[in-house]
């Protein structure tokens, strides 16, 4: 039996591969579409969700809700028949009730669950995560992995375009948004993710400006330091892989990977996202 193991939200936006592979546990987000409930990367995949997006005339968009404290519960007991406590990380609280659900839940089992609010979210948390469940297949009490993951969610970056301000100006998510979603210029707005908040950075005007800028804030902030990275989008695999293999020729790349959003994340920023997540290696810490 394992020390510890490592729960998160679907809203991390993890691999399954990466999942099966690290053993982590995922609480899947809650989608309501035209009266049914539907759980994140379960019984929907994120191309139904862009298909609706795409198709949706009248409006009525999809909404995410946060599972329940017995969803929690009931991931927290599968997890704690593999190991002797849990590490639940999760994204920030400003932005959804799922960490104080969460919270609420792990009151409810007999052995120690520790919760992490990890402050930010997507890959942001998702990285966290993966180092969380590296660090406790070697053994690490819990104490270390919560360490390590909050280290790494306060390390790492996230920078993303959007093809439209749409779905985050109904989700009312970006307060700074709001002003331009009746613009009638053509933009792709940057956004980073961090500290709890989802802010505005740049106004680049074409998409090409778009991608070429997010490989600028990557290469400007890593330099030569080996990094670990992800290219994140939404419905738009063809960019992924390109900006993914330029991003293998220009930087040291110890982990480079693709993740398509979840069906959860890609409601609120719409189809056409495309990001970067990352974070680099240190002199001091280089793992």
């Amino acid at each position: 039996m394992r020390k510890i193991a490592i729960v998160t939200d679907s809203s991390a936006n993890l691999p399954h591969e990466l999942v099966a592979k690290h053993h982590i546990f995922v609480v899947p987000v809650l989608i309501y579409l035209d009266g049914r409930e539907y759980h994140d990367g379960v019984d929907i995949v994120p191309s139904e969700i862009y298909r609706y997006l795409r198709l949706s005339s009248n409006g009525n968009l999809p909404k995410t809700a946060t599972p329940s404290v017995g969803d929690f519960v009931r991931v927290y007991t599968q997890a704690l028949q593999k190991a002797e406590e849990v590490v639940s990380i999760h994204l920030a609280s400003e932005l959804s009730a799922v960490y104080q659900t969460a919270v609420l839940a792990s009151k409810l089992v007999d052995s120690p669950v520790h919760v992490l609010d990890c402050r930010t979210a997507a890959l942001g948390c998702g990285f966290a995560v993966l180092e969380a469940a590296r660090l406790a297949s070697s053994g690490a009490d819990a104490s270390a992995v919560l360490q390590r993951a909050q280290d790494i969610a306060q390390r790492t970056r996230i920078y993303a375009s959007l093809d439209t301000l749409y779905y985050l100006h109904r989700g009312g998510h970006v307060p700074s948004i709001a002003s331009l979603a009746g613009s009638a210029l053509k933009l792709c707005p940057i956004l980073s993710i961090g500290n709890g908040q989802a802010r505005l950075v740049e106004l680049p005007r074409t998409r090409r400006r778009a991608i070429s800028r997010l490989l600028e804030l990557i290469h400007s902030d890593v330099g030569d330091r080996p990094v670990h990275a992800a290219v994140m989008h939404a419905d738009v695999p063809e960019e992924a892989e390109a900006l993914r293999d330029e991003l293998a020729r220009r930087l040291h790349c110890r982990e480079l990977f693709i993740t398509e959003f979840t069906p959860v994340m890609g409601t609120h920023t719409g189809p056409g996202l495309i990001g970067l997540a990352w974070w680099a290696e240190t002199e001091t810490n280089s793992s």
